[in-house]
């Protein structure tokens, strides 16, 4: 039997991906939250990774503005311990999945990112993600795969379709930004994408390297705003429009997060749906 490690299983796709997993039940998984294991520890690191034979690390720090002010600790979580899961990976032989993100790029294409594209991130949350994709790239040559996602919600944990339901009953109106570009991406999907990829990449059907693991299509954060609005009847044009620089954060964010899929056909998986089917099977609470 297939034995899976899952790190960061207390997070939002953590958890899903969990449930997607069990749901199966044709693998054995053992699933750690950040109270069970310290990836920053390269010694726990190495023996919880012992034994398994796929490796998906969810974990990671998620505090975008935070990281601007603590770096450091930022890049502990996101490189460093990236490095130790890898480190360990090479040792056992293990695959290692590793969750990133868009903000390694810098968000000023005006078309979908390949996975190839050249990377420069713009903020310190950015520099941390790419840390731990260099480290999975240089340990594990031959069995590391990357999946970049962005725009996640889900129904474990705090994001942006969450926010704009709480808020849709508290407020008449919600001015929106719609000069940032994205792909809102259901992590549930997400976690059934990554569930493909561990058994393509057990096969020898999916060669390592970066996937992009988003929702086809685009809209803007307005867009999406609208789009929850009407999926919940509600009205959509109690949403307002506006620009970022209403917003000031202490992290830059990028403009433009649009990601291209097209390795997932080499691999004979297909990418995510479009994020409007999505959006409506995750409010509707079909996670079928």
């Amino acid at each position: 039997m297939t034995r899976l490690l899952i790190t960061g299983a207390g997070g939002m796709l953590g958890r899903d991906l969990v449930a997607v997993l069990r749901a199966r039940g044709d693998r054995s998984v053992t699933a750690t939250t950040r109270d069970d294991l310290d990836i920053t520890d390269p010694a726990a690191v190495r023996a919880a990774v012992a034994g398994h034979d796929v490796v998906i690390n969810t974990a990671a720090w998620t505090d975008v503005d935070g990281a601007e002010a603590q770096e450091k600790a930022a890049t502990a979580v996101n490189g460093e311990a990236v490095a130790h899961l890898a480190g360990a990976c090479a040792v056992t032989g293990a695959r290692m999945i590793h969750v990133s993100t868009d903000y390694v790029f810098r968000g000023d294409a005006t078309e979908p990112y390949p996975e190839d594209a050249p990377t420069s991130p713009v903020n310190a949350y950015g520099r941390s993600k790419l840390a731990g994709e260099l480290a999975v790239t240089e340990l594990l040559p031959d069995a590391g795969y990357i999946v970049r996602t962005a725009w996640l919600y889900g129904e474990h944990g705090p994001n942006f379709v969450a926010t704009m339901l709480r808020l849709a009953e508290e407020r008449e109106r919600l001015d929106v930004v719609d000069d940032q570009r994205g792909q809102p991406t259901w992590s549930y999907r997400l976690a059934e994408q990554l569930v493909a990829l561990a058994d393509a990449a057990l096969a020898g059907g999916a060669a390592p390297g970066v996937y992009h693991g988003t929702a086809s299509g685009e809209t803007t954060w307005y867009g999406l705003a609208r789009a929850v609005f009407a999926l919940r009847g509600l009205d959509p044009d109690r949403i307002r429009p506006t620009t970022s620089d209403r917003y000031q954060r202490p992290a830059p964010r990028p403009a433009y997060s649009v990601l291209a899929h097209r390795r997932w056909a080499a691999a004979n998986l297909r990418p995510l749906a479009d994020w409007r089917s999505a959006l409506a099977e995750a409010l509707a609470g079909n996670p079928g």
